[in-house]
């Protein structure tokens, strides 16, 4: 068995910065998101990934793959998704046994009523805060440390435009 190698202090304080600025960032997210929009900003990010979607059509495996979500969990929310009218799952037109959920025009005008109050949220929270250099530190950290820790994007890619859906992508989560 290996020694631990423990975080040095120069590391322990970046671990524990990163923490609480990913904390803060995601509970004031998340806080706008339940007061202005009535949604949880996991329903969100489904929304938007459905948006953003060819035919805003996803597989359900895909949806929770890409969402980072147990298909138990997203099978829930799914559901709910549905009551509110917002999405329909749909039999997989290749495969009996699959279902897609697919965005529906209800719930894409839903997804753009909630849009403006979040990306301005995240920019008011995030970008307003970095240097144009700072941001493009932060992405390229972060696309380092998704491809670390995942074989696959989450995401589809995206060049310095503004994603899929006009000015619902530019307000993904």
């Amino acid at each position: 068995m290996s020694a631990t190698r423990w975080l040095d202090a120069h590391e322990q304080g970046t671990w524990r910065s990163f923490l609480t600025a990913n904390r803060l960032l995601f509970d004031g997210v998340e806080r706008q998101l339940q007061q202005c929009a009535g949604l949880p900003h996991a329903y969100y990010e489904i929304l938007v990934r459905l948006s953003e979607a060819p035919g805003r059509t996803l597989r359900m495996s895909q949806l929770a793959s890409t969402s980072l979500s147990s298909r138990s969990r997203l099978s829930h929310a799914v559901a709910r998704l549905e009551e509110a009218g917002w999405v329909r799952r749909v039999p997989a037109p290749s495969d009996r046994r699959g279902a897609n959920c697919e965005l529906t025009d209800a719930g894409m005008a839903r997804l753009e009523e909630a849009a403006p109050g979040h990306v301005e949220e995240v920019r008011a929270l995030l970008f307003d805060a970095l240097s144009p250099e700072q941001v493009t530190a932060l992405r390229d950290i972060s696309e380092t440390l998704v491809a670390h820790l995942t074989d696959s994007p989450l995401w589809p890619a995206v060049g310095d435009g503004v994603a899929g859906s006009g000015a619902v992508g530019s307000a993904t989560p």
